[in-house]
């Protein structure tokens, strides 16, 4: 678990998710997908235009702010830099919600 959640320099979890939390990011990862290949034409679903660019720019700005962090232990700005989670979170986690954001930011305002 110290590779993917937030732990302090003494190891102790300072995020203590349990499985209705990792089903709700599940299901929002899926969501966010989904919203993707409405808009690029992938799928057909009937869906107000409002939810579907709504949708698609809120997701987008939520990777751009986990990216960026919470000044303390994830996103680039994290202080904390020696842990197992953070040397991962600075070359894995933090660039792919980096790269999910602008590229949600990119297909919705350029499509």
């Amino acid at each position: 678990m110290e590779k993917v959640l937030p732990t302090n320099e003494e190891g102790k979890k300072m995020l203590n998710p349990g499985r209705a939390d990792g089903a709700m990011v599940g299901a929002f990862l899926l969501f966010f997908a989904l919203l993707f290949f409405i808009k690029i034409g992938y799928i057909t679903i009937y869906m107000p235009h409002l939810i579907n660019r709504f949708g698609i720019t809120v997701i987008s700005v939520i990777f751009l702010l986990r990216a960026m962090g919470d000044f303390r232990y994830v996103g680039f700005t994290k202080k904390i830099k020696t842990t197992t989670f953070a040397k991962l979170d600075t070359k894995f986690y933090s660039p792919l919600c980096l790269l999910l954001g602008i590229n949600g930011l990119l297909t919705e305002f350029l499509n």
